[in-house]
């Protein structure tokens, strides 16, 4: 393997950090509401970002698959807006400085850049790395927000009851990192949180609020919120008014709220089961193959079954409008 250290420059100017939280959120893979994309924005709005290191994309985007805009005015090419994937140095609303890391997610040379990033956090004296994403489920939106928490002991973990046992899920640059990290006794936490399947397409402010919830308490951080929460009021109050405008979405929501009742009574019962008769969430083949259905883009298939085909444990749900 080519030398990791020649995948990023740091920045020379850099701020001398005291064993800081690095929050990674990777673009290009599963990210339902926006959840991950949301997040980052609500952490960089109106806050001074200041540059630790920058990764070479040229060596890991595939320009062709993800084609970065570039502005054509009457006659001339005026302006292009490149692909960025940094580290940058942010401080919470108690003035603790954190790391974040965010852009897209490489196409290319996986073990590289989590090679690379490993001597980031080694370099930086990284204590914990926590990754962020959204992940589309059939659950209803009536209910809490449930989050799938993961990491690399089971101490960073503690209190969050798992909501599966097993699956086999598309790989991706940040789930590579958490295992490869893991390997080399670095702290690593991951959070993942459930956003309604009918709505995964939408921006959707409450799961990036959860995110970042987790993500402080986990942290010791004061994360921003606050534009977060309003924007999650004023989708709430479109979602509710979706809902009230038609009689098929609300039964189907309707039989997803039995069908999440039950689920968590399995769960305070420590039940686990892929499969299990009754009120279960997607075993983990159909969230897997939920994943690719959200990758590929398949808005149109009937969410939480393969296309063509009834979903499993759930009756067909039709999209809502996009809250926005």
């Amino acid at each position: 393997m080519l030398d990791p250290a020649q995948l990023y420059q740091v920045d020379p100017a850099a701020p001398a950090l005291d064993e800081p939280v690095l929050i990674v959120v990777l673009d290009g893979f599963v990210d339902a509401g926006n959840a991950g994309a949301l997040a980052v924005g609500a952490l960089t709005d109106e806050r001074e970002a200041v540059r630790v290191a920058r990764f070479d994309v040229d060596q890991l985007v595939d320009y062709r698959s993800r084609r970065p805009p570039l502005r054509f005015e009457t006659d001339r090419w005026a302006d292009y807006d490149p692909p960025e994937l940094d580290v940058v140095a942010l401080t919470d609303t108690g003035d603790t400085q954190y790391l974040l890391l965010a852009g897209p997610e490489p196409d290319m040379q996986w073990e590289r850049f989590v090679a690379a990033v490993g001597l980031l956090v080694e370099q930086l004296g990284i204590r914990l790395v926590i990754t962020l994403q959204g992940i589309p489920m059939a659950v209803p939106h009536t209910r809490p927000i449930g989050v799938t928490a993961h990491g690399t002991r089971p101490e960073l973990v503690e209190g969050h009851t798992p909501w599966f046992a097993t699956a086999d899920v598309p790989g991706s640059a940040a789930a590579l990192l958490e295992y490869r990290l893991g390997q080399a006794g670095q702290d690593v936490v991951g959070y993942a949180v459930h956003v309604p399947h009918y709505l995964s397409r939408s921006a959707y402010p409450q799961a990036a609020r959860v995110l970042l919830d987790h993500a402080g308490l986990s942290a010791g951080l004061y994360l921003p919120t606050e534009t977060l929460t309003r924007a999650a009021e004023q989708a709430e109050s479109e979602i509710a008014e979706q809902m009230a405008a038609s009689e098929e979405v609300g039964q189907v929501v309707s039989a997803l709220e039995e069908q999440y009742d039950q689920v968590v009574a399995a769960r305070e019962s420590g039940d686990l089961r892929d499969g299990l008769e009754g009120g279960e969430l997607p075993s983990g083949d159909e969230l897997a193959a939920e994943f690719e259905r959200f990758l590929a883009g398949g808005g149109d298939d009937k969410p939480g079954g393969k296309s063509g085909d009834e979903p499993p444990h759930e009756p067909p749900a039709p999209p809502l409008p996009p809250a926005t």
